[in-house]
């Protein structure tokens, strides 16, 4: 069978609807975790009586990537949506607010064709046991840990794919805030110090180990704050597995999911938290799980800075700071989602090894203050 996928596409890039059918390329939902079912009843009656225009029978499956928001494939008749609701056991109103991604997505949307359609928002916790939103499928590739079966991911594919999703992220930035009134879902004033302060508070908050990197970072950043950069909408959880490509052209993204920590402040923040992301060929073992960046052909650290501020015009001679605080901005997240697992408020078995990301975070964000560049740290 692998020798019959070796025709390997005349372009590297595109792939016949022929050859498409012989792949698992979009992403496919699964069986639901236990313990994080949905009451289908309850959900089928406010949808009918919230969207009275959708008809035919209700299924829900479970996406079973991501370590944030639980996500659902509800398929009604012939058409199919995504719900999204807050984990078990998530007791950070910021990182899991329904509510304000709904309102964000709905904003974005008339100014980035890029943002999946909102559908409905429901507060009433008594239907699903917490808040939650549906939106339209964007169907695509999402690039997860592993390639899709059948594909090989050559190095033309994954350079014009990198290059493509950073040329994506300055599209984002360069959005007029003012023009669209999308200065109003954030406060940009002072915003990199206040990212800086909240991330070491949320760290002290849910720490369970003493790891050194994180206190060297955490003294680093406050005592080199740089002067604010011009404010943009920001993403704040951009990286491969948050975009939906095109499954016939890896370099067309189709659409960008994940927009619940969406604000508006220093775009190079947001370059930041990118470039944590973004595993390399040298960076430690536990990290290579965040995505495919460390394939043969992907720019490099450096490089996606040098292609960002190609593209913005942004001074990024501070990004050994922004890296830092990306880095350690993904730490905390890690670690949130160890400490649920650890306390016991979920089951789920692949929260266990974060402790394990934590600490790699560290590493590199301890490696880049000690070599003051972004990458090439062995």
């Amino acid at each position: 069978m692998r020798e019959s996928l070796q025709f390997l596409f005349p372009n590297p890039i595109f792939i016949s609807s022929n050859q498409y059918n012989h792949f698992q390329m979009i992403d496919e939902p699964k069986e639901i975790r236990q313990g994080e079912e949905l009451d289908k009843s309850k959900l089928e009656s406010y949808l009918k009586e919230n969207l009275p225009k959708l008809s035919g029978e209700l299924e829900i499956l479970q996406f079973p990537s991501g370590f944030s928001n639980l996500t659902y494939l509800v398929s009604i008749g012939n058409e199919e949506y995504v719900l999204r609701k807050p984990p078990h056991g998530a007791n950070i109103k910021s990182a899991h607010d329904m509510e304000r991604e709904f309102r964000v997505i709905s904003a974005i949307k008339p100014h980035y064709s890029k943002v999946p359609t909102p559908l409905v928002y429901c507060s009433d916790e008594s239907i699903l046991g917490s808040e939650f939103y549906m939106m339209e499928r964007v169907k695509g590739t999402i690039l997860r840990q592993t390639p899709p079966k059948g594909i090989e991911l050559t190095p033309a594919i994954m350079e014009k794919l990198s290059k493509s999703t950073i040329d994506n992220l300055a599209e984002i930035h360069k959005i007029d805030i003012e023009k669209s009134g999308l200065i109003e879902i954030g406060k940009p004033e002072g915003y990199v110090k206040r990212q800086v302060e909240g991330w070491v508070r949320r760290y002290k908050n849910a720490e369970t180990d003493e790891i050194a990197g994180m206190k060297i970072a955490e003294e680093w950043m406050l005592a080199n704050l740089p002067r604010e950069n011009a404010p943009s909408l920001i993403h704040n959880d951009y990286k491969y597995d948050n975009v939906v490509l095109n499954p016939t052209n890896f370099a067309e993204i189709k659409a960008v999911l994940d927009w619940e920590m969406t604000t508006v402040g220093d775009p190079l923040m947001d370059l930041g938290t990118t470039l944590a992301y973004w595993a390399e060929k040298d960076t430690p073992p536990a990290l290579k799980s965040f995505s495919l960046t460390s394939l043969e052909g992907n720019l490099n650290r450096q490089e996606v800075v040098e292609r960002y501020a190609e593209k913005t015009g942004a001074d990024v001679d501070n990004a050994v700071f922004y890296f830092v605080y990306g880095t350690y901005k993904v730490a905390v997240i890690c670690q949130q989602i160890y400490a649920r697992f650890k306390k016991g408020l979920t089951q789920d078995k692949r929260f266990g090894i974060l402790i394990f990301l934590v600490q790699a975070c560290a590493e590199n964000a301890e490696n880049a203050i000690k070599f003051g560049r972004v990458n090439q740290f062995r």
